[in-house]
């Protein structure tokens, strides 16, 4: 008896999942082009695929590159992804750059060797020290002046020939 229910139950399993042929044809609907075309499914879906039935497949790209569309049931919930055969898309004219402003590298007004006056201060008071320069630097850039042979170099920011100030100060 057991074996009677069970053949009897088995093809009405079969019909409990989705058609691959019916998910092809609307994959050819969707794109517009036969399975194989450029523009169209890569091949028809593997045939051993068991999906639950879908009453109402939803279908997208999958990438704005249109490389593959995406087969989804919303309930029961899943989702497949059909390989589209790519159409080449023209590559866009290039298009001329602007030229670049040429970069004017201002002169050193400090060069290494040179004696320079750091200073920092603030309303009311400043205090200088004196010290050599380690590198050459321009206007508003980054100079290291040694000031003692025991301590490492001072980071200060070039103002004019022989001076320059700490960073932070007004």
């Amino acid at each position: 008896m057991l074996v009677i229910l069970a053949l009897a139950a088995a093809p009405a399993a079969a019909q409990e999942f989705q058609p691959t042929a019916a998910l092809d044809t609307i994959v050819v609907q969707f794109t517009g082009k036969n399975i194989g075309q450029e523009g169209g499914a890569r091949t028809e879906i593997d045939k051993r695929l068991r999906l639950a039935r879908c009453p109402a497949p939803q279908l997208e790209w999958r990438s704005p590159a249109h490389d593959a569309v995406l087969v989804r049931c919303m309930a029961p919930a899943w989702r497949i992804f059909v390989p589209v055969i790519a159409v080449p898309q023209p590559k866009p004219a290039p298009v001329a750059a602007a030229p670049a402003p040429a970069v004017v590298k201002a002169e050193p007004v400090i060069r290494r060797g040179d004696p320079v006056t750091v200073e920092v201060g603030s309303a009311g008071f400043s205090v200088t020290r004196d010290g050599v320069a380690m590198n050459d630097a321009a206007p508003g850039a980054r100079i290291a002046v040694k000031v003692d042979d025991r301590q490492p170099p001072l980071q200060a920011i070039a103002v004019e020939p022989g001076r320059a100030r700490l960073p932070g100060a007004k």
